[in-house]
């Protein structure tokens, strides 16, 4: 039986700023790397660049708004995609 393919992200949150509303953060996954902004009040998320974006783009989403209570900024985080990069 094979084995799913999976890839762990690993994110980086940089900024978590309750005032303005938004976390912004590093989030890699095998050879990609980007940069996030989350909008957390009107749920809008932002991803850059945009090579590779919609490989990570809803499970980041998905992570973010199930862990949004624990993040901090400063700390490092990983989970795992239901994909092979």
């Amino acid at each position: 039986m094979r084995s799913k393919p999976e890839t762990i992200a690993n994110v980086s949150v940089k900024e978590y700023c309750f005032s303005k509303k938004h976390i912004k953060g590093v989030v890699e996954a095998s050879q990609f790397k980007w940069t996030f902004v989350w909008s957390f009040s009107n749920g809008i998320l932002s991803v850059n660049p945009p090579l590779g974006r919609a490989l990570i783009e809803n499970a980041l989403l998905r992570f973010l708004l199930k862990k949004d209570y624990e993040l901090e900024a400063g700390n490092e985080y990983k989970f795992t995609i239901s994909a092979k990069f």
